[in-house]
């Protein structure tokens, strides 16, 4: 997919993302709050904060068909299942150990694009795409623990990449016929009702938690939250994979805050990878946003 509007740039948008979304896994780090219950407040209040802009766009409702209601539950279960993934690897690992496994979901995007899609890219996206991801894993590598929790963790998190990437993959289709509020407010409330079923099941306790823990609940519906907003706005324009890349800027951003706010050890291969990450985001985002006649010979 490319842009509509050569005028139109990515890049403020997409620098906002990446900064709200690297706070993500400062939040979880200050909870003590289960991995499924911090998920879920956050999909609840997300959810409830966009409730004025859904009603503004109500009307929109009626272009969706009853399959779209159906791509709509499953992309709310795909949203769910990423984050309780991702936030259970958050309670067992670092923020770099953990983060760094993201670095794979723009390969996972591409296949899926492709499968899905038949999506094409060129040659250069996919050398600059392999340079952020190298850099991604020196960011990480020194922090990847050898002990079964810290293994159990970065499983997760591999799990919650292939998670969050179907949740994209059906929300490049979906913003083709509503608003990205619209969207977004649905998955959010989806994967709400489906984390609270599966709460209830497992007995968690749904209430009781101090203040502390409700202004994390807070936090993560809004910070990172807007990150999702604008990902999901940004379908309108480019494709999963490109969000998927950009999403690589999130390593470096909460590996720096861990090292301020949380006293994580930085060396210097993750200050060397984070370089390489941005250098090969910036160089995939010029190459995405150059006009078709001009970009390199696609492949497969």
């Amino acid at each position: 997919m490319e842009q509509t509007n050569g005028s139109k740039s990515i890049a403020i948008p997409l620098a906002i993302s990446i900064i709200a979304i690297s706070f993500s896994a400062i939040f979880v780090k200050w909870s003590d709050a289960p991995a499924t219950i911090l998920s879920m407040y956050r999909m609840w209040l997300a959810g409830i904060l966009m409730l004025p802009m859904v009603y503004i766009n109500r009307k929109e409702f009626k272009k969706l068909s009853k399959k779209d209601w159906l791509l709509l539950l499953f992309s709310g279960a795909f949203l769910a299942l990423h984050f309780a993934l991702w936030f259970g690897s958050l309670k067992l690992t670092t923020v770099a150990s953990s983060t760094i496994i993201l670095a794979l979901q723009p390969l996972v995007s591409l296949l899926g694009g492709f499968l899905l899609y038949k999506e094409r890219t060129t040659s250069a996206a996919i050398m600059t795409m392999g340079i952020a991801i190298i850099g991604a894993m020196m960011i990480g590598w020194g922090d990847i623990g050898l002990s079964k929790a810290s293994l159990l963790g970065d499983l997760l998190s591999f799990l919650s990449v292939i998670a969050v990437v179907g949740y994209l993959l059906i929300g490049q289709s979906i913003v083709k016929k509503v608003s990205h509020w619209v969207y977004t407010s649905s998955v959010f409330l989806f994967a709400a009702i489906l984390l609270t079923i599966f709460n209830l099941i497992t007995s968690e306790a749904l209430t009781g938690y101090p203040p502390k823990e409700w202004g994390i609940f807070l936090l993560l519906a809004i910070v990172p939250s807007l990150s999702h907003v604008i990902n999901n706005w940004l379908l309108n324009y480019v494709n999963a994979t490109t969000i998927s890349m950009s999403i690589l800027g999130e390593p470096v951003g909460a590996t720096i805050l861990a090292v301020l706010l949380l006293n994580e050890r930085l060396t210097g291969s993750q200050i060397a990878g984070g370089v390489l990450v941005l250098a090969g985001v910036f160089y995939f985002l010029l190459q995405q946003q150059k006009p078709k006649s001009i970009q390199q010979e696609k492949i497969v």
